[in-house]
């Protein structure tokens, strides 16, 4: 199985931040189709930052690769429920967690 790298999002994941988180990941897959976003710091997405994580997941997708999500908070991950992108990830509570799977 390939590796898996790891991106730690940012506090916040909005209107105003996702263009450069989203720079910043597609940067990530030009070395690695294996992605997992670490959210353990994040406490707030918006619609915006919800796209960017669909928008990831696709790409990765589309290289054969995958895309996780780690430390999502439970207020966040509601929101994903809510909106039915939970169905899209796989889910771990740490990075080592998601390393090891």
């Amino acid at each position: 199985m390939d590796p898996i790298e790891i991106y730690e999002v940012g506090a916040v994941l909005d209107t105003v931040t996702s263009s450069n988180e989203q720079q910043k990941i597609m940067t990530l897959f030009e070395k690695n189709r294996n992605i997992a976003l670490d959210l353990s710091h994040c406490t707030y997405v918006s619609s915006a930052g919800l796209r960017v994580m669909l928008y990831t997941y696709k790409m990765a997708k589309a290289k054969g690769g995958r895309l996780d999500l780690v430390g999502v908070s439970d207020e966040i991950r509601d929101v994903m429920a809510m909106t039915g992108f939970d169905k899209f990830f796989k889910f771990y509570h740490t990075v080592e967690e998601c390393i090891n799977q």
